[in-house]
């Protein structure tokens, strides 16, 4: 089992920024892609960036040059940098790693960005 735990949601000005971090445990031998996906109310969940184990990186075209992905492999997390937010970045953030061919889901963190 992996354990996936997410940090850094919360409250925002548009403008603003945030941190996230995801930490991922237990059984993580194998562990290669890990990124970020994001749910807004009434839509379906989408891709928002992406970090392979080669440190490759590859972002959704409505955050390319505000997002940054990062991961510390020494600590097993992975970051996600939001500078300049905006209202319409609004949504429930979920951490996504893969181990192998498995696939694994945070619990989700809100993200707020309004005046």
């Amino acid at each position: 089992q992996v354990q996936l735990v997410e940090s850094g949601g919360g409250l925002v000005q548009p403008g603003g920024s945030l941190r996230l971090s995801c930490a991922a445990s237990g059984s993580i031998f194998g562990l290669n892609t890990m990124g970020w996906y994001r749910q807004a109310p009434g839509k379906e969940r989408e891709l928002v960036a992406g970090i392979t184990s080669g440190g490759t990186t590859n972002y959704a075209e409505s955050v390319k040059g505000r997002f940054t992905i990062s991961r510390d492999d020494a600590i097993n997390t992975v970051y996600l940098q939001m500078n300049s937010l905006k209202p319409e970045d609004t949504a429930v953030y979920y951490c996504n790693v893969k181990v192998f061919s498995y696939v694994y889901w945070g619990q989700g963190t809100q993200v707020t960005v309004s005046s």
